[in-house]
């Protein structure tokens, strides 16, 4: 995922629900889904019920949010906005 300017943040996630589930949900919407990113917990692997979604264009990414947010996903209300570029944060210790 390249261009921070076409990515929607997604949260509030089922923690079951899988990318291709998140993919179909927004392509349900005629959006143009370039690539899914569900975060996971990198020791357990489990979802961390968050993630990324990245769009074709800007245009689309102001559709999703329109569209999305706040629409339910496996009984869940979406939190759909768009995304922050992410900060480097120091090393744990």
């Amino acid at each position: 995922m390249s261009d921070e300017n076409s990515k929607v943040y997604v949260g509030n996630l089922e923690y079951s629900t899988s990318d291709e589930e998140l993919r179909a949900f927004f392509e349900g919407q005629q959006l143009q889904v370039k690539a899914v990113d569900i975060i996971k917990d990198k020791y357990t692997g489990r979802a961390k019920g968050f993630g990324f979604v990245e769009l074709d264009s800007n245009e689309a990414v102001q559709k999703a949010i329109q569209s999305l947010d706040g629409q339910e996903l496996k009984g869940r209300k979406l939190k759909v906005s768009e995304a922050k570029k992410s900060q480097s944060r120091p090393p744990r210790q």
